[in-house]
């Protein structure tokens, strides 16, 4: 069960917020972060399958290795 908070924002009763959405296309976060974000993945692709071929536990962890430049060799090294 959750309820309402004031920002309208749903948490669980334990004050969590609940989980993203693994759903999320790359097409998506690429508006957000950018078109170089995650390439070498297709526009179709979803959030989840890249964090679990990538090894990456969240987008946010996937976001700074993109800012730090790291990202570019994880998915080269992914995809051999």
């Amino acid at each position: 069960m959750s309820k309402a908070t004031l920002d309208n924002r749903r948490r669980n009763m334990d004050g969590e917020i609940s989980a993203k959405h693994g759903n999320t296309l790359i097409r998506t976060l690429r508006k957000v972060y950018g078109q170089s974000f995650a390439a070498g993945y297709p526009d179709t692709e979803e959030l989840r399958e890249v964090l679990l071929r990538l090894n990456e536990t969240s987008l946010s962890q996937l976001r700074r290795d993109h800012e730090t430049g790291h990202l570019e060799h994880k998915i080269t090294k992914a995809l051999k």
